[in-house]
């Protein structure tokens, strides 16, 4: 099993999530932070089998993931 870097926003009507190293967009989204983590690895799973196994495959690897806020 690989283990894959998941951002997780929480907004007013509920969570959006999305994994980072993957080729395409994946979504998912739930009223809670665990329906959103679960409904990105049934969405990751969904890209797989629809896509092929190619898309896992991102060089460079994500080695790390930070949040930083900035004013512009």
């Amino acid at each position: 099993m690989r283990q894959y870097k998941i951002i997780v926003e929480k907004h007013p009507d509920g969570y959006v999530a999305y994994p980072l190293g993957i080729k395409g967009v994946v979504i998912g989204e739930g009223n809670t932070y665990e329906e959103a983590l679960s409904d990105i690895k049934s969405a990751i799973r969904f890209h797989v089998d629809t896509f092929g196994a190619d898309v896992l495959e991102v060089d460079p690897p994500i080695l790390e993931a930070f949040v930083a806020e900035t004013g512009i």
